[in-house]
């Protein structure tokens, strides 16, 4: 297990990389997780283990969670918004995502998703306002309305560690669906 030492945080993400072309420039402006080093993803579960704690126990938990849900496709159809403060892209079917982190909080129960302060709702974020502006936000969601849809294919989860610094977060560990 390789968690970069000056990793602060943990986060389990189903990365997205077919995503990368249609919002990858529009997240590195407007997403400050982007130039953080973490790829276009749907949150799983954050705040995930703290990056001291986590090892190999900690990846076959999380692999296990997961092993029985079989890999599946998805598509992102739609840009949304949380308020006027996030703009994002809905992934079709949610439910399966949905069922993603309801595994691994079962099997990771003291680390609820958000720490407990709101619902979790599968999304592939843009960008969101405390770090831009709604002018921004507005011209990125009409920049992608026509680049929707794209089709995406899942197959495992991934752990990744790291600071609030440029470059900094790493996939640490990977959990492939459908391996019992």
């Amino acid at each position: 297990m390789d968690v970069p030492a000056t990793a602060t945080h943990t986060a389990v993400l189903v990365l997205v990389p077919e995503a990368e072309p249609v919002v990858g420039t529009l997240r590195h402006r407007l997403d400050p997780s982007a130039p953080q080093g973490v790829p276009a993803h749907v949150t799983v579960l954050f705040p995930f283990v703290p990056a001291a704690e986590v090892d190999d126990a900690t990846v076959d938990r999380l692999r296990e969670a997961v092993r029985d849900v079989a890999p599946f496709s998805c598509r992102f159809d739609a840009v949304r918004w949380f308020g006027e403060d996030y703009v994002w892209l809905a992934p079709t079917p949610a439910a399966l995502f949905d069922d993603l982190t309801e595994r691994v909080q079962r099997a990771f129960p003291a680390h609820p998703p958000y720490e407990g302060e709101h619902e979790p709702v599968p999304h592939l974020t843009v960008g969101y306002r405390r770090h831009s502006s709604l002018a921004a936000l507005q011209q990125a969601a009409d920049e992608l309305a026509p680049r929707l849809p794209f089709d995406a294919h899942i197959e495992r989860v991934h752990l990744l560690a790291g600071a609030l610094e440029a470059g900094s977060w790493r996939v640490v560990a990977e959990a492939p669906l459908g391996r019992a």
